[in-house]
């Protein structure tokens, strides 16, 4: 009988940090470095680091941003300030006047140049921040200049191009839009210095009142002679100081944006903005040409990053991203030459043939690459090309099924590669949800909000890790095998465009890139693990190399998306505690694990197997935690990323009386008033005479008190007022706004009361606003049209009319009521001086708050 053969000995197991543990490290510093370098040439793309500006002796047939900025020097600079009421406003009129006049007297023979300075007035209602506002206006001035040939006809098809030389209270409008027009002064000079005469003519309108409400655009394109022959616009605009200068809106059609595609040397713009462009408050001169009262074709292009300075004080010269004015005028000239030379602009005559004909094929889709080419293609082409996925999720069972293809093996294989799906989908919604829950959770142990505000590297430290173990998870607790989880996820994307594509957006390239990225990464992996041991992470690298274009792409679109998140949170509005105080964080660590699900999602069913370790998700959750203890201890604005604060001196009047004075304060961020004066105790004292700051009840203010503004109060939540001085203004002003009637007429139940609004001394106003509440059938605003009523702060319906322009006459109008019952009227007049008082209340604030200060004169009349 043989002797029983010895135990077979185990191999030992592997010690902590063995060959498993190392390969782990070595492939998450491998992927840092790899997205860390990806994320560096995003970033510089993202503010146009890689465009060399021309300095002022640049060539003359040369656009230079050099010679922009001497003309924003003039207008920025050197003219005080360009609000409506201020003088600055017809310094810059002038200035832009004369430059324009002295490129006509210099150009040759061959040009036509006819340079207008005309003044327009109107009234007409509109939407705004989703309320409804009526708008009248008078003798607000705009600078027009068109340049032809000179045997071109008064009625041949022109291409407008518009920007906007006022600027927003408070603010030196640099960026705001001094950087447009600055632009179209430069770009006028280098039609004629170049010796280009372009085929069919170009229209530069220099408007006056667009931050009234687009009131310049709207009276342009009512009254102005020229306006009949315009086939095309580009609007240019600034919501920030620069970065991509990106094409926000487009259309009637797709042509506008075609011509873009095949020209722009710098094209910056996808058609996903167009479908998110609703939801930032605002609006462009787009929505007059484009939309509200005509259709032609155009384009609305605009600074989107710096956002922290727009509307504010801090929009200033020195704050501008450099390279970012040099690649908009050298976009702009090249639109303009394929503007005035496309035959959709001459068959634009009479009826915008071309957006008619073009928009069933609104919906193109199209996108940038990093600046350098732009994707282009139809909707037609989209649903072919977007339904290719989905129809390879279907078909990938047969082929791991080959050659044993069954119907019951398809189904089972299908059911399988769902399973897959779903699981990267939770992890998907993981790692949205992680980052969200502990931005809330911070906040519970925290005073401040938006501390990445100042800081927005902090969000990414804050929330990416957490992020990556939201993806992570899933398949770390539930077995799953990698093809499985391949393809799993290649059908979310899949299912993610197609989504997209029968909903009737744009957006479905971004998942559509993805989903066919990796498709060609696990083409070429397959091959190269033939070769490798496919638990080498060289497999990894086989399937990562040929995806990078697709991970470089959605980099540089996820951080354009977060970086201008982060600078938008300061004036997108304030909500009610105690939930509005979480509000951004969440939103913010919610996109950020969004965008994380895109950048990192397609190699997440390929790297898990080395990064679901624990001490890999151990580790990515003591980042987040040591970044959300560091972000509590920063402070969450600075001189480079200001908290907005509105200051209105309130002043109540009956006749010429100055019955109340008030103060009153609002914020349009998160962090309340009683953050903003336990952090300027200065000011706090001054308000309370050297006491102690309340914040009770009887200081809140609502709405109704801010109807000045009308509607953007409605960003306002939470304002507080303190009482001020009376007399202190009788040193300036000696007669207030008043309203007297002048006629009533009577018939049958109906009564018209003519009235007439003086607006006293006031020399500064921006504009004068009527509240309208009881039994009013009509009005002679707006073409004799009333619009649906409004409620301010619960209180009855209202009508609301915002007047604007020439303020040392008199406004004349009439309201008309259906019963006896008494029209209230209160008016509120908007007036840019600032009395000393005031002013010394406004130096106590430190720099980082900016304040936006006027004086708002209050009255009520009953009829």
């Amino acid at each position: 009988m043989p002797p029983p053969a010895p135990p077979r000995r185990r191999p030992a197991p592997a010690a902590a940090g063995g060959a498993g543990s190392w390969d782990s490290a070595r492939v998450l510093l491998a992927l840092a470095v790899l997205y860390g370098a990806l994320s560096l040439l995003a970033y510089r793309v993202i503010h146009m680091r890689h465009v060399a500006p021309l300095g002022a002796d640049a060539p003359p047939g040369e656009f230079a941003e050099g010679r922009v900025l001497r003309h924003l020097h003039r207008l920025a600079v050197d003219i005080p300030g360009r609000q409506e009421g201020s003088p600055g406003l017809e310094a810059a009129a002038q200035y832009i006047k004369g430059e324009l006049e002295g490129l006509a007297a210099r150009a040759g023979p061959e040009y036509r140049i006819e340079v207008e300075e005309t003044l327009v007035s109107g009234s007409f209602s509109m939407m705004f921040l989703r309320h409804r506002v009526t708008l009248g206006y008078r003798n607000h001035k705009n600078i027009v200049m068109r340049i032809s040939s000179n045997v071109s006809e008064d009625d041949d098809p022109s291409l407008l191009v518009n920007g906007h030389f006022d600027s927003p209270l408070g603010s030196p409008g640099a960026a705001d839009c001094g950087s447009c027009v600055a632009s179209m002064l430069e770009l006028s000079r280098l039609i004629i210095d170049s010796g280009w005469v372009p085929p069919r003519p170009v229209i530069f309108l220099f408007n006056g009142a667009e931050e009234l409400f687009l009131l310049g655009s709207h009276g342009f394109i009512k009254t102005h002679t020229w306006n009949s022959s315009i086939g095309a616009f580009i609007n240019i605009e600034a919501s920030g100081s620069g970065g991509t200068d990106l094409v926000c809106q487009s259309g009637p059609g797709s042509w506008p944006s075609r011509v873009y595609a095949q020209t722009a040397k710098y094209p910056m713009a996808n058609s996903v903005a167009q479908d998110m462009f609703g939801i930032i408050p605002g609006d462009t001169d787009y929505r007059i040409f484009a939309e509200d009262i005509t259709n032609i074709p155009g384009l609305d292009i605009i600074f989107v990053l710096g956002g922290y300075f727009y509307h504010t004080s801090y929009d200033t010269l020195e704050n501008l991203f450099p390279g970012s004015i040099q690649a908009r005028g050298e976009n702009l000239f090249h639109l303009v030459k394929a503007f005035t030379n496309s035959m959709s602009l001459k068959e634009n005559e009479t009826s915008n043939k071309a957006a008619k004909d073009g928009i069933e094929d609104s919906r193109a889709v199209f996108f940038d690459y990093l600046t350098w080419f732009m994707v282009f293609y139809s909707r037609d082409v989209s649903l072919i090309l977007h339904s290719l996925p989905i129809a390879i999720f279907f078909l990938v069972p047969l082929f791991l099924k080959f050659p044993n293809i069954t119907l019951m093996s398809w189904s089972i294989t299908l059911l399988d590669l769902i399973r897959g799906m779903l699981l990267h989908a939770f992890g998907v919604i993981l790692a949205i949800f992680i980052p969200a829950g502990a931005a809330a959770l911070r906040l519970l142990f925290t005073k401040n909000a938006m501390n990445w505000f100042a800081h927005p590297y902090l969000a990414f430290f804050m929330f990416v890790p957490a992020s990556l173990v939201g993806l992570l998870l899933p398949r770390s607790i539930w077995g799953l095998s990698e093809q499985t989880h391949f393809w799993g996820s290649f059908g979310l994307y899949s299912v993610i465009t197609m989504a997209y594509m029968l909903a009737g957006l744009s957006g479905g390239f971004l998942t559509f890139f993805i989903s066919m990225s990796m498709l060609l990464g696990q083409f070429i992996s397959s091959i190269i693990k033939r070769q490798w041991n496919q638990q080498s992470p060289k497999s990894l690298v086989a399937y990562v190399v040929p995806m990078i274009p697709c991970l470089l792409y959605c980099i540089y679109y996820g951080g354009f998306l977060i970086q201008f998140l982060i600078e938008k949170m300061g004036m997108m509005g304030s909500l009610p505690k105690p939930y509005g105080y979480f509000v951004p964080d969440i939103i913010v660590g919610a996109v950020v694990g969004l965008v994380v699900g895109w950048c990192f999602g397609p190699l997440a069913p390929v790297a898990t197997r080395w990064l679901s370790k624990t001490s890999i998700l151990q580790g990515l959750l003591q980042i987040t935690v040591v970044a959300l203890a560091i972000s509590s201890q920063l402070f969450p604005y600075s001189t480079g990323a200001p908290k907005r604060v509105v200051l209105q001196h309130t002043y109540v009047t009956d006749a010429n009386d100055v019955v109340d004075s008030n103060y009153g304060f609002s914020v349009v961020d998160a962090n309340s008033l009683e953050f903003l004066f336990n952090n300027a105790p200065e000011a706090a004292k001054w308000l309370k005479d050297n006491s102690e700051l309340s914040f009770e009840e009887k200081y809140r203010s609502d709405r109704s008190s801010w109807v000045a503004l009308y509607p953007v109060p409605f960003l306002f939540s939470g304002s507080l007022k303190f009482q001020a001085q009376t007399d202190e203004i009788r040193k300036h002003y000696h007669n207030f706004p008043q309203l007297h009637v002048q006629k009533t007429w009577s018939n049958n139940g109906q009564r018209r009361v003519h009235l007439n609004l003086s607006l006293g001394s006031l020399s500064e106003i921006w504009t004068a606003v009527l509240n309208v509440t009881g039994p009013l059938s009509n009005w002679s605003f707006a073409d004799n049209m009333l619009p649906a009523p409004q409620t301010v702060s619960g209180g009855p319906p209202s009508y609301i009319c915002r007047l604007s322009g020439k303020s040392d006459v008199d406004w004349s109008f009439w309201l008309e009521a259906n019963s006896s019952e008494s029209l209230r009227i209160d008016v509120a007049v908007l007036d840019q001086y600032l009395v000393d008082s005031t002013k010394k209340l406004k130096s106590l604030f430190p720099s980082w708050a900016d304040l936006t200060a006027f004086t708002t004169f209050f009255s009520t009349y009953y009829l």
